[in-house]
């Protein structure tokens, strides 16, 4: 079982791997594609890309995995047979409970050691592939801004020779006021041997050039520069080659740090973020009660009268004059502006800080979560798949990718709330398994006792009597008779059942509307109807039996009886009471055990007249 088991675990593996890897790709494909970018640099790209999205792999071929490993033994009979000889399900999973805790604690591991390096690696060669240059390929009828400084215009080029024709180049050396305008008939663009450069060679154009005015001795007579020229060289800068970025830039990102460098830092960052704290308090402060030209008890004071209730700002203010009036009220709003700009800047860096430390508590623990999501994927397929016996890829790979994608709603919506503060970093990251975790409970246990969770006949019979649906009898002849009924004993039961039908309707009243509180409240038990049910099922059961074509037809006529709904909602008198005291479902319950009444005295209808035809076949076959 481990054998087959760790085969299908390495394969859906590499398909998850590959998968995941795509989905990454295809976010920054429009940022990769037309940079010239080497295959070294690619290769090492994907490289640590894909060690990256390892731990993010392995729950997924966990699930995919043991689904289809416990799938293929159900679909063949194995874990029938397994069963049939007194092991149980959790006994046969014992062997690969342990690979799939090794695969959680490799999991952590790969986490805490390996992730963090391919992390801040793989962000640096992105960040170095999104600054990198793009390589020439000017496209025809656009202008194409890849050449710092410079818009470029190629109404047509060749592709063989490298000519380019009908070009207009908008360049801007310094600000607008300078801006360049050449317009040439053809010419060619060709890079440096150093790649640091690029050399446009232009034939038969015109430059225009906006002059300063200060070159000209503030004169504005010579706006503008006009030169026509045959044959003309531009020297352009353009960096071709890849320059690594600085990894220091990734300082603060918790995702490059491993578990005891995420809590070494964080203590850090909440010393450093609490002493920015202290002193914008201190500064507060001294800048509230020792601005004035006051002692600090006179400050107090003055603070204390102004927020009195017996003070009156306005009437302070009419007493001044128009000029100090407007003084007052200019010195209070540049005063707020300031305040609110000092505050401002103040929370922008309060909430940076934030923002650093939430992100180190969401890594911390989702190094946990993530490795724990290991197991709590293969107790998810493990039982699913003995639950369902398929094997292969149809409904397991569906399942799986369900599954996925819900853990991958509640993870990330978790993640994002965390992340901007509006959920606490703990609730928002174990969101995913608190929900997964009773999940994969309840499938082990249904699976250990061989409960039918996914038995479709039982959900339907289960709605059919819940909306009252009626079930039809199929009686059919049969080929080979043992031994044939006994007409004469069913007959004589077959009348008494009509007897006892008809004084069952006239002494139950079917017709009528059931009373409110003998239903909910004062319940008694009807044990007529089931006891007549049993006598007819086990006459139409003898007399299936028959090879008269007229006696079949007529069984099949008899009616499914419900020998309970008519009475009262449900088993137990406190379930009845709670259904009453909710209004809504009381009265779905009520009309619905109404409708079964009717139901029923048509049935007994049926009954009686079924049996009056049977008796009447079989007194005209003498037997």
């Amino acid at each position: 079982m481990i054998r087959q088991f760790m085969l299908l675990f390495v394969g859906t593996f590499v398909v998850s791997q590959f998968v995941l890897m795509m989905q990454f790709l295809w976010r920054y494909v429009d940022e990769l594609i037309g940079k010239g970018i080497s295959m070294e640099v690619m290769a090492k790209f994907f490289w640590y890309m894909g060690l990256m999205l390892v731990p993010q792999a392995l729950p997924l071929a966990l699930l995919l995995s043991s689904l289809i490993t416990f799938g293929n033994l159900g679909e063949s009979s194995e874990l029938t047979a397994i069963k049939a000889a007194g092991i149980s399900l959790m006994q046969t999973m014992r062997s690969l409970i342990v690979v799939a805790v090794i695969i959680t604690f490799g999991s952590f591991y790969f986490q805490n050691y390996v992730g963090p390096d391919a992390n801040v690696k793989m962000r640096q060669l992105l960040l170095s592939m999104k600054q990198k240059s793009p390589e020439l390929e000017i496209p025809e009828g656009i202008f194409y801004d890849g050449i710092p400084g410079s818009n470029i215009y190629v109404q047509q080029k060749d592709m063989e020779t490298g000519h380019l024709y009908g070009i207009m180049i908008y360049r801007m050396t310094g600000s607008y006021e300078d801006q360049q305008i050449i317009l040439a008939d053809s010419g060619m663009l060709q890079s440096t041997a150093d790649k640091q450069h690029l050399l446009l060679s232009l034939w038969s154009g015109e430059w225009f050039e906006n002059m300063q005015s200060q070159q000209f001795g503030g004169s504005a007579s010579v706006p503008y520069q006009r030169q026509t020229f045959t044959t003309k060289r531009l020297v352009l800068d353009y960096d071709g080659d890849f320059n690594v970025a600085d990894a220091s830039l990734f300082s603060n990102d918790a995702r490059g740090k491993g578990l005891e460098q995420i809590l070494y830092d964080k203590d850090s960052l909440n010393h450093v973020y609490d002493s920015i704290g202290r002193q914008f308090y201190d500064a507060a402060q001294k800048r509230y009660y020792y601005s004035l030209p006051l002692s600090r008890s006179d400050s107090t004071a003055a603070v204390k009268r102004a927020e009195a209730k017996t003070m009156n700002i306005d009437t302070l203010l009419n007493r001044l004059s128009d000029d100090q009036r407007s003084r007052a009220v200019s010195m209070a709003m540049n005063t707020v502006q300031s305040e609110l700009s000092e505050l401002d800047f103040q929370s922008m860096i309060s909430e940076d800080g934030d923002r650093i430390l939430r992100g180190h508590d969401i890594e911390a623990i989702n190094k946990f979560t993530l490795a724990l999501s290991c197991l709590i994927f293969f107790f998810i397929g493990a039982p699913l798949g003995a639950i369902i016996r398929k094997g292969g890829l149809g409904i397991p790979v569906i399942i799986s990718v369900i599954v996925y994608i819900i853990f991958y709603i509640l993870d990330n919506t978790g993640y994002r709330m965390a992340r901007i503060g509006v959920w606490t970093v703990w609730f928002g990251k174990g969101l995913a398994p608190a929900v997964l975790i009773p999940v994969a409970a309840f499938f082990t246990y249904k699976a250990n006792n061989d409960s039918v969770v996914f038995n479709m006949d039982a959900y339907r019979t289960f709605f059919r009597r819940l909306l009252g649906l009626r079930q039809k009898r199929h009686v059919f002849g049969k080929e080979v008779i043992i031994s044939d009924p006994d007409y004469q004993a069913d007959a004589t039961v077959l009348n008494r059942i009509s007897q006892e039908v008809a004084s069952y309707a006239r002494d139950h009243s079917l017709l009528r509307m059931p009373n409110p509180v003998k239903v909910f409240f004062r319940y008694e038990p009807d044990h007529e109807i089931e006891r007549i049910s049993d006598e007819m099922e086990a006459v139409i059961d003898d007399l299936s039996n028959t090879r008269d074509k007229f006696v079949l037809t007529e069984l099949n006529h008899y009616p499914v009886v419900s020998v309970k709904a008519h009475t009262r909602p449900f088993e137990r008198r406190w379930m009845n009471i709670v259904a009453a005291i909710v209004v809504p479902v009381g009265l779905f319950l009520y009309f619905r055990m109404w409708k079964f009444r009717l139901r029923l005295h048509h049935d007994l209808r049926v009954i009686g007249e079924t049996n009056r035809k049977i008796v009447d076949r079989i007194a005209e076959m003498n037997v």
